[in-house]
């Protein structure tokens, strides 16, 4: 049996601030009810993801399991996104209350078709 390997290595993260306001003026941005996405092309850096959860979704613990969600899902689908591509999603008010599936739904009719399962 062959191991696969599933992380979330640190070099597909956005992490700096200025990484995130750039992808916010000049990125594109699609909105569906709880999630805003702005994606933009980099420069051969590979496909990044950054997440923004505020206090407004729900507490600490909400909040960390949506971005759990958030990531599993880019993750899981990396095939949905180009390999020379910033990805940030804010979430909005109400993500804390969807489900893995109903988050996978929502982000799929922006991002693309259904990311693999296990």
């Amino acid at each position: 049996m062959s191991c696969v390997r599933e992380s979330f290595p640190k070099e597909a993260r956005l992490t700096r601030r200025s990484e995130f306001l750039l992808l916010g003026r000049r990125g594109r941005k699609f909105f569906t009810p709880h999630f805003i996405i702005i994606r933009r092309d980099n420069d051969q850096l590979g496909k990044r993801l950054g997440v923004t959860v505020s206090s407004k979704v729900g507490n600490a613990v909400v909040r960390n399991r949506v971005k759990r969600m958030l990531r599993e899902f880019f993750r899981r689908g990396q095939e949905n996104f180009r390999s020379d591509q910033d990805t940030v999603v804010i979430a909005r008010k109400g993500a804390g209350d969807l489900s893995y599936a109903a988050v996978t739904a929502e982000l799929r009719k922006v991002i693309g078709p259904k990311p693999k399962t296990r």
